[in-house]
């Protein structure tokens, strides 16, 4: 089988994959990127038709291209956005090799670089950037048996309400994906349940800029000066119809039953943690300290932003958050569908072993990896708080391009 030499081979064709591609070609360095299926596939059939961008055209693009027939202002559907990166590749005729699957990634023995197996074949790489991303793997933790009769249902494999069987259903995780799909079933008619745990839970605009505005701003996408925060805390913030400000009370207002943090599951009741009502605070305290950093940034800066006095205001407490239910018999509840909104693993066993820490986690500092040649991009918090979106991966791959041309440097540093 003939191997295909290429100095970097790029392993995903995402926002992350596409950004490193315009980088690696203002560097002039030989590339390929490898795409499993299509161009930005996790936008295509891996998310609900509804989903929009989480923050507003204006934001989440890149640099170099704008949308043509988005409005700044709003949030481009999951087509645009596939189509936005479709057409970038397009753009920069990007070395996109769709439909080809990785398989393994070996470290050579005596010279640099790596062999990396895939489904169209064998190629030598002198490095390996995984741009694979975050949302890998669909996980949810195994608390109802696979064999129990009710259907169990991750938020990715989630389309529409049609899909789902008639009967209420249970909403697992209140981030982003779980508040806004609860909100799509409850106005859908459904009876919905929606288990909330920790969350950051910020305002989706303020004084007339957007949230995303306010995270540059306030320095927070760069997390200058800003609290520790916990790991694996879900956001809670959203463009779904327009973007609005995820507000749980409102939700509650709405109809859908605000439930604790789910726990155990025996003989078809399934139970829910204390704490509710400390979550929602915790959440409303982020929020709050938002609007203050705000108010303060506007009156340093003397900028002439109309005040917001509604922002300030919360919704009466439900009797879900004053009363929380503790369990919940399915069957009679009429629950027929539980949705796990609880976010992704990321599976690296094609990669060298070396690449990775004691705990499995990718080792690396700003993406590149103890093991020389191999980088890491779109990551949460690679650099900072931008690196797993848009706006964030496009900067961090510019910084691992301009590390590779480097190192190549320094190995045709002598020869003739």
């Amino acid at each position: 089988m003939a191997v295909e030499q290429i100095n970097t081979l790029v392993i995903g064709a995402g926002q992350a994959g596409i950004a490193m591609s315009e980088h690696l070609s203002l560097m002039k360095v030989p590339h390929v990127v490898l795409e499993r299926k299509r161009i930005a596939e996790r936008w295509r059939s891996e998310r609900w038709d509804s989903l929009v961008a989480n923050g507003p055209a204006w934001h989440d693009r890149f640099p170099t291209m704008n949308f043509d027939d988005v409005s700044p202002d709003a949030f481009p559907p999951k087509e645009r956005m596939a189509k936005y990166f479709e057409d970038y590749a397009a753009m920069l005729n990007a070395p996109v090799r769709t439909g080809v699957d990785v398989t393994q990634v070996e470290r050579h023995v005596g010279r640099p670089g790596f062999k990396v197996t895939t489904s169209d074949g064998v190629f030598d790489a002198t490095n390996v950037v995984v741009a694979t991303g975050p949302f890998q793997t669909p996980a949810y933790p195994k608390i109802v048996p696979e064999s129990e009769p009710i259907r169990q249902l991750h938020s990715s494999a989630y389309k529409n309400p049609g899909q789902l069987v008639d009967g209420a259903v249970l909403v697992v995780g209140a981030g982003a994906s779980g508040s806004q799909i609860a909100e799509e079933l409850r106005k859908a008619g459904r009876t919905v349940y929606l288990s909330v745990g920790e969350h950051y839970r910020p305002p989706r605009s303020y004084r007339g800029r957007d949230y995303v505005w306010w995270l540059g701003a306030l320095g927070l996408w760069d997390e200058i000066r800003i609290k520790p925060k916990k790991k694996h805390v879900a956001f809670a913030v959203s463009g779904y119809e327009g973007g609005k400000t995820i507000d749980f009370r409102r939700l509650a207002h709405s109809g859908i039953q605000l439930v604790g943090l789910t726990g155990a599951y025996r003989d078809g009741v399934i139970a829910f943690e204390e704490g509710l009502a400390d979550n929602i605070a915790a959440g409303d305290q982020a929020y709050f300290d938002v609007l203050r950093d705000a108010d303060a940034y506007i009156e340093q800066n003397g900028l002439p932003f109309s005040p917001e006095p509604d922002a300030w205001e919360l919704l009466p407490d439900p009797e879900c958050l004053t009363n929380p239910i503790r369990s919940l018999d399915l069957e009679k509840a009429g629950v027929t569908t539980i949705l796990w909104a609880t976010g992704f693993t990321s599976d690296y066993s094609w990669l060298p072993a070396s690449a990775f820490d004691d705990k499995g986690e990718p080792f690396h500092k700003r993406g590149i990896a103890a093991e020389s040649g191999i980088y890491f991009l779109g990551l949460p918090n690679l650099v900072n708080r931008a690196s797993s979106f848009i706006y964030g991966v496009w900067h961090d791959a510019k910084y691992i391009a301009d590390h590779i041309a480097l190192q190549d440097g320094y190995r045709s540093y002598g020869k003739a």
